[in-house]
């Protein structure tokens, strides 16, 4: 099994891959924010909520749901800038898989990674960690 990446490469690619699965990770989890509706503990992060509050229109009130699940639809979640950083942490952390997982396979393939796609797939991880902590837009 031979590699193309130096040991510092390899360090990297390793890196790369335990950052890229915690971003994916908190991107999937809809923990980013914490409080209390209606007396009831409430938590939801970009595209997945926990415990929120719907209409009953057979009973004329707001009940509370005790359960985790995604909006309905994109066009669901709540505003505008909402969408755009569930769509650009998204993009993020797909360029920082895609990077982390090439280097991966450069650890067990030679010639895999020559200098210039080194370079390449650190500038696309710079910009796949500006997109996944909301800077890359001006968010």
């Amino acid at each position: 099994m031979a590699s193309s990446l130096t040991c510092a490469g390899i360090v990297w690619a390793f890196l790369s891959f335990l950052c890229a699965a915690a971003s994916c990770v908190g991107f999937f989890m809809p923990y980013w924010l914490l409080g209390s509706q209606l007396e009831k503990s409430v938590s939801f992060g970009t595209f997945r909520r926990c415990s929120y509050p719907v209409r009953d229109e057979s009973r004329q009130m707001t009940v509370m749901v005790e359960q985790c699940g995604r909006y309905a639809s994109f066009q669901a979640i709540p505003s505008a800038e909402w969408r755009i950083c569930t769509v650009v942490t998204g993009l993020g952390c797909g360029l920082l898989l895609l990077v982390a997982l090439t280097a991966l396979m450069g650890c067990c393939v030679s010639e895999l990674i020559s200098r210039t796609v080194g370079r390449v797939a650190g500038g696309i991880q710079f910009l796949g960690g500006k997109c996944s902590c909301g800077e890359g837009m001006g968010l």
